[in-house]
């Protein structure tokens, strides 16, 4: 088979449990009694991290996490992939490794401890000598290869994966594999056979990639019932979202954690999105079940990844306070994205603080109190006594743009052909400053990779390529803007043409131009990448063009947020402790009046004084 591994290695099954002890249904709810706290390769090292990578952040987690309860060490996407690389996924000659039962295998340039048909073994068994546990990615479906080349389903009594699949819904942004047919002859066996592999490797925790939205119900049944029959108490999380609301019930009663958003990345509309998402998830979190905030895109992150240049995360000190606020009194799982090893002080400090983390493990009764444009406040009941927890949100967001200030708004951008462009030609007149912005056109972004195209500035000094001027300031909501690629580091493509010249951003997005003396007209061509077309979720963008600022007032430096005690059934003096500052702040009765510096959040634990 071109450009595929086989391995035909009879690998002997090291289970947890024998088959004869098999796990009931009903007891999956308590492999993961709190919220699953851990490590995972994605925001880091996308679909290219390699063991000694895993092992580093094993060890780091050992040293420095688990004694506060961090456990999982995750791989995530395509580690079966030989030349997969940075920056997307290498679509065109991937070199698979595969056994003859059409099973995905780790590549073994990139884990030499796979060799000899071993899989992930030898790294599970290093990961659990250090009291810690073993979790994988992986692609809801089977494989393509495997499909093209009939291979035999183990157990399916000469069943083959052309028997089994089909090609609707195919994943549209990775295409590894196809659709299983949930009630075809060979289905329940195919995860059954890849469960068994993976319970004999020791793994304790499995990601399932485009499982949830569209909600593949008969697939995700499949899943549940393989995994019960492994023999090994394997934790299950569906991925990405956003899961229906109206699927709640059914992914409860077969999954341990599972996505309500996209994937999240080190910008705060990200994190805002999520204070609107988790109003209708959280009467849904319960023990052994938690709806997913994603991973925590903090530390260094994006050092072989898919969002940008290697950095340090883009959210500010106030933002990832938020961020760990919202996670734990919404207490979603925590699975850390940044590369551990590379972690400063102020990041270690967000994952060790006891008594936030005691608030993730030992709450109940989660809940928004408030929620207005302005702040949000959360509460919650400790389990462990009679305490009450609040947690205060504050976002003062008037700086959004003001689509009324701008000189040019161009029609709405969308995916459909004929609509993917349109062309720009304004005057700016005797305008110093030059905006360009990109804006979601209403669809809340998802997959908005938007181009400007050959952007020039000309007048009495002739024509100028905006590109050779550099802007002054430039944000995007996803990744960076990029000059002379996409906002996704590939080429610029708009409507099957390829571009040399112009700037790959995705929305919302400003970029910042001073104008020099001489020019009073702007051109470009404007339109959606071509590397965005391929999503269901579809796309649509405006773009717009403004001489003066397009935000309105600049925001508050801080909020004054008050909480009536009343409101929380609470009567009498109560003092009042800063989680995170780790302090008792003063006793309070009847109201708090609390400070909240702006994008930040403050956590309380509120104690009666009796």
């Amino acid at each position: 088979m071109k450009k595929t591994i086989f391995s035909h290695i009879v690998i002997t099954l090291l289970l947890l449990h024998s088959c004869t002890n098999k796990p009931e249904i009903s007891d999956f709810k308590n492999w993961a009694p709190t919220p699953p706290m851990g490590w995972n390769s994605w925001d880091c090292y996308g679909p290219t991290v390699e063991e000694h990578e895993v092992k580093a952040n094993a060890d780091y987690m050992n040293a420095k996490l688990k004694e506060f309860g961090w456990e999982y060490i995750v791989v995530d996407i395509r580690w079966f992939v030989q030349n997969d690389k940075a920056g997307g996924y290498n679509q065109t000659d991937p070199i698979y490794v595969i056994d003859e039962f059409g099973r995905y295998l780790p590549a073994i340039n990139r884990f030499p401890s796979a060799k000899d048909g071993m899989g992930f073994k030898e790294l599970a068994d290093y990961v659990h000598h250090k009291g810690l546990k073993f979790g994988i990615h992986i692609m809801r479906g089977i494989p393509k290869i495997a499909v093209e080349n009939k291979m035999p389903i183990k157990g399916a009594n000469g069943i083959t994966a052309d028997q089994i699949y089909t090609t609707e819904l195919q994943c549209t942004w990775l295409r590894d594999n196809f659709t299983i047919v949930a009630d075809k002859p060979g289905a329940q066996e195919y995860y059954n056979s890849i469960f068994e592999l993976y319970a004999s490797w020791g793994v304790d925790f499995i990601k399932i990639d485009d499982l949830s939205r569209p909600y593949h119900k008969g697939e995700i049944e499949l899943i549940r019932k393989a995994i019960d029959n492994c023999g090994r108490p394997i934790v299950l999380s569906t991925s990405p979202g956003e899961t229906p609301i109206e699927e709640a019930k059914h992914v409860s009663e077969h999954a341990n954690m599972w996505r309500m958003v996209d994937d999240v990345w080190d910008t705060w509309p990200h994190v805002k999105h999520l204070m609107e998402v988790t109003q209708k998830w959280y009467p849904y979190i319960a023990p052994g079940t938690w709806p997913d905030c994603d991973m925590l895109p903090l530390g260094r992150i994006s050092i072989r990844g898919e969002r940008g240049e290697d950095r340090m995360t883009r959210l500010t000190k106030d933002e990832q306070y938020s961020l760990m606020t919202l996670w734990t009194i919404f207490r979603s799982p925590l699975m850390f994205g940044g590369d551990l090893p590379s972690n400063d002080e102020f990041t270690l400090s967000l994952l060790t603080n006891p008594e936030v983390l005691h608030v993730l493990k030992n709450s109940k009764n989660n809940h928004i109190l408030s929620n207005d444009s302005l702040s949000q406040i959360w509460v919650a009941d400790d389990a462990t006594s009679t305490d009450k927890y609040v947690a205060f949100f504050a976002f003062d967001d008037r700086d959004k743009i003001d689509e009324s200030l701008a000189i040019y708004h161009s029609k709405l951008i969308t995916h459909e052909i004929g609509e993917q462009s349109t062309d720009v030609r304004i005057s700016i007149g005797s305008a110093n400053k030059l905006y360009l912005v990109v804006t979601d056109g209403g669809n809340g972004s998802d997959w908005d990779h938007a181009n400007w195209i050959e952007p020039k500035l000309t007048g009495k000094n002739g024509s100028l390529n905006l590109v050779d001027i550099k802007w002054e300031n430039a944000y995007s909501g996803w990744s960076s803007p990029q000059v002379g690629k996409s906002v996704g580091g590939n080429e610029l493509n708009v409507e099957n043409t390829i571009y040399l010249n112009g700037i790959g951003t995705h929305s919302n997005s400003i970029i910042e131009y001073n104008i020099p003396e001489g020019y009073d007209s702007f051109t470009a061509k404007v339109g959606l990448d071509k590397e965005c077309l391929t999503h269901t979720e579809g796309a649509t963008v405006k773009f717009l063009v403004f001489t003066e600022s397009p935000t309105g007032p600049p925001p508050l430096d801080s909020l004054e947020l008050r909480l009536d005690l009343s409101k929380l059934g609470l009567v009498g003096k109560y003092t009042v402790r800063d989680l995170w500052e780790r302090k008792d702040i003063g006793d309070y009765s009847k109201e708090m009046s609390i400070y909240v510096r702006n994008h930040g959040a403050r956590l309380f634990r509120l104690s009666e004084i009796k």
